[in-house]
């Protein structure tokens, strides 16, 4: 019995049992009629319950994939993926082995981002497990984007797996023995200076790599698309002024990892490197920095102890980090220029946080509510104070 199911412009046909001479004519004929009354764009055969493809199986497969421009193979087990490649079929098509099942259960959090979160498997181990079950394209996604990071010389972990955990998927890393900067801060709050200056560090590395105009999605048009949506809740004048000195940013197509915080940065032999690279886009620096400022302090503006939630470090700490850490990336202590790059990032940052804000609650709590309201504030003093953003 052949099944179907829809998602999107994807269908799915689940193929079961066996798949021999005997039974591939009315295989294919059930397939055929379960793909026919459907509207889509892609195909996809499900081989999760298939335990056994002939060569009469194989040629069903190459009709369906010459008769579809948009074909997949999933979900595949060992032997039958031998069979695909060593006939050819993997370089003809789009065939990935199934997942093999991984558990976090009782792992440390080590990581957290906008997708997902980090845990560490063993101390060679880590592995991102992503919120949505329908993220092995996300998971593709971040793994070349993880790529061309690397390839351009940034300290980042590269996946070497694909799991299942549970309902969801995640990508697996060998990161020996390394601790988030979060975790010591968490024990050791002394090393503040210390890991300020490596976070700095690798903030102007990420910010000095050029990639070609198109290679990268580009951190400006995001941002100005989020800002479309404040429009009801600004008066006219904030919302043009934003608006206007977003827009007026020049391109810029060096990259930013756009969620650099300190539970993303990990320290491993003395060197800071990166994980949780699926934000990861081009653009001033200044758009970094206001994503940067959120995840210290920007957050923790209505409720103080966000940042103990979501860090694990208290506010005091936080401030403290983020008043080291701009200083060593700006190479000075001139409290007038940080004081004017802080304006910027405050303003790039209060505008994710509102955004934030109305899509997940608008109005309807007080929480919210106090969130928007400070936002508003915010922007009602910081916007006559800058005319430009650049950097």
């Amino acid at each position: 019995m052949i099944n179907a199911k829809q998602n999107g412009d994807t269908l799915t046909v689940f193929l079961t049992g066996r798949i021999s001479s005997v039974n591939a004519a009315d295989v294919e004929n059930e397939i055929n009629a379960a793909i026919s009354p459907q509207t889509y764009k892609e195909l996809a055969l499900d081989c999760s319950g298939l335990e056994y493809l002939s060569s009469a199986g194989l040629r069903i497969v190459l009709r369906l994939r010459k008769s579809h421009a948009a074909f997949k193979v999933i979900n595949v087990s060992t032997e039958i993926y031998e069979l695909f490649e060593m006939t050819g079929f993997t370089q003809m098509m789009d065939v990935q082995k199934a997942c093999r099942e991984l558990s976090v259960e009782g792992c440390e959090v080590i990581g957290e981002g906008a997708n997902g979160r980090v845990y560490r498997i063993d101390p060679e181990t880590i592995v991102k497990v992503y919120e949505s079950s329908e993220s092995l394209e996300d998971i593709q996604r971040e793994r070349e984007l993880a790529r061309k990071a690397f390839i351009k010389g940034i300290p980042t972990a590269i996946s070497f797996d694909v799991v299942r955990v549970g309902d969801s998927y995640g990508s697996v890393f060998e990161l020996l023995n390394a601790e988030s900067f979060a975790n010591i801060l968490i024990r050791d709050p002394g090393r503040l200076d210390e890991l300020a200056g490596l976070f700095a560090g690798l903030l102007r590395k990420i910010h000095a790599t050029e990639f070609a105009p198109g290679e990268l999605p580009e951190a400006k048009s995001v941002t100005l698309r989020r800002i479309e949506i404040l429009k009801p809740f600004l008066p006219a004048a904030d919302f043009e002024k934003l608006v206007s000195l977003v827009s007026a940013i020049p391109d810029n197509y060096h990259m930013i990892h756009g969620d650099y915080h300190v539970k993303n940065i990990m320290l491993q032999g003395g060197e800071a490197m990166l994980i949780d690279m699926d934000t990861v886009c081009v653009g001033n620096p200044v758009f970094e920095l206001g994503h940067m400022y959120n995840s210290l302090l920007g957050y923790s503006d209505v409720v103080r102890d966000n940042v103990l939630g979501f860090l694990g470090i208290p506010y005091e700490t936080a401030e403290a980090f983020w008043n080291r850490a701009l200083r060593d990336y700006l190479g000075t202590d001139d409290e007038d220029v940080f004081r004017s790059v802080e304006k910027k990032a405050k303003i790039i940052g209060y505008s994710r946080v509102m955004n934030r804000f109305i899509r997940h609650g608008c109005m309807d709590t007080p929480r919210s509510k106090a969130e928007i309201e400070n936002c508003q504030r915010q922007f009602a003093r910081l916007l006559p104070e800058v005319d430009e953003l650049a950097l």
